[in-house]
């Protein structure tokens, strides 16, 4: 790896013959396999040859913050310059993270295994959606730090201190009644599981009282079908990032998949020669098999044959700079808001469900019945599970026959 990044000999002999050269080279190797640039990758293996020098003998036990920091006190009194330090600690903490040599500083938390098999037990006993336990893991580890943090104990919890939970939290993180409500619905389900264990009161579960959120006072919340079109056609350019993220818009609002649905979608669901799109939606739990309109198809194409790295990663969509890695389902809200902006599109959501709200507003104003939109979107079903599958095909391909030249209205 070495001879790859210096052409003089004495470099590469200065690097090879430094203490834990078979470490650092395997991370650069693992970096170059990542989408490093080669300028980038001198710069680390520079980093890494100081870094090497400075070691302990005794690394491999363990580096954390505060060996690192000696280390870094070193490099200052070598170099006064605050980013050629900054850059130091950059590098050593992903470096020393790949060989598990890094240990991470540890946050006492007096709940914390708690938590840990609240959130087994959600996964492993409840089956929920990998979504549905982080968030509500999130919302239980939030009110077991204000437990924690106001002396509260769970086995002598009351009412009232739940009341002064909402009241504190409530202001200070200026809830709206949507969010009081989402937060506690997962609470009223944490303390249930709670009370389950014996660590609470098995009343106290049914005194959160989610306030009133009435169906459909916040519409319309997504765009008009024209705005989608507007933004379908402003992202259909040569650029790479335009290229990717049209893609991502697309099944955002043709098929109304969700952000963690995109996220996670995989080349293998792909059925190129069938012309089918095999999507896990995440409400139903079960597979739901879609046309893959030509629209869709061949920006999906376009993309992987053109702009996606050459990864082994199974997901489709992938970072566009290094470290290759699958994108985040948080990552496509910025996907969705940029084009909100740049437009100006005013709507009262600027994320990637507004697309899912559009695909619905626009597959009623095709005359689809609420049944039909519903088994579209992937919404749970307890009396129709033998539709769980069914689309109505004629309206799916009216909404994704997409003309960009002419822009013709569905």
């Amino acid at each position: 790896m070495f001879e790859q990044l210096f052409s003089s000999e004495s470099a590469c002999r200065r690097h090879r013959d430094a203490p834990l050269a078979d470490e650092r080279q395997r991370y650069l190797q693992h970096c170059a396999e990542q989408g490093a640039t080669h300028g980038t990758l001198r710069m680390k293996a520079k980093e890494l040859l100081w870094l090497a020098r400075h070691l302990g003998s005794d690394a491999s036990v363990g580096v954390d913050m505060e060996d690192l920091q000696g280390i870094v006190r070193r490099r200052q009194s070598a170099c006064r310059g605050t980013t050629t330090v900054r850059r130091l600690i950059d590098i050593a903490r992903p470096w020393l993270k790949f060989l598990g040599w890094w240990r991470a500083p540890v946050v006492e938390f007096q709940f914390q295994h708690q938590l840990d098999q609240y959130a087994a037990w959600m996964r492993d006993e409840r089956g929920l959606s990998r979504q549905t336990v982080e968030r509500w893991h999130a919302h239980a580890k939030a009110f077991l730090q204000w437990c924690e943090k106001t002396n509260q104990r769970l086995t002598t919890l009351r009412p009232s201190d739940i009341d002064c939970y909402f009241v504190d939290e409530g202001a200070q993180r200026r809830w709206s009644r949507v969010s009081i409500s989402h937060t506690a619905t997962a609470l009223r389900a944490f303390l249930r599981y709670a009370a389950m264990l014996g660590m609470c009161d098995t009343r106290l579960a049914v005194t959160v009282r989610r306030p009133t959120v009435y169906r459909h006072e916040s519409l319309p919340r997504g765009p008009e079908w024209p705005d989608v079109r507007r933004i379908l056609t402003k992202t259909d350019t040569d650029e790479p990032r335009d290229i990717r993220n049209r893609a991502i818009l697309m099944l955002l609002a043709i098929y109304g998949m969700r952000s963690g649905e995109v996220a996670s979608l995989r080349l293998d669901q792909i059925d190129w020669r069938a012309r089918a799109l095999q999507l896990f939606r995440l409400k139903r739990r079960q597979a739901q098999v879609y046309p893959l309109l030509p629209s869709v198809a061949e920006a999906l194409a376009r993309y992987i044959d053109t702009v996606r790295p050459p990864v082994p990663y199974p997901e489709v969509f992938i970072r566009l700079q290094a470290p290759w890695r699958p994108i985040k389902s948080s990552s496509l809200y910025d996907v969705a808001n940029r084009e909100f902006v740049a437009l100006g599109i005013q709507t009262a959501r600027h994320g990637p469900h507004a697309f899912r709200h559009a695909c619905a507003a626009q597959l009623l104003a095709n005359g689809l019945t609420f049944k039909e939109i519903g088994d579209h979107l992937g919404h749970r079903s307890t009396s129709a599970t033998a539709t769980y599958a069914k689309v109505d095909i004629i309206s799916l391909r009216e909404v994704g026959d997409f003309d960009l030249g002419e822009l013709q209205c569905c």
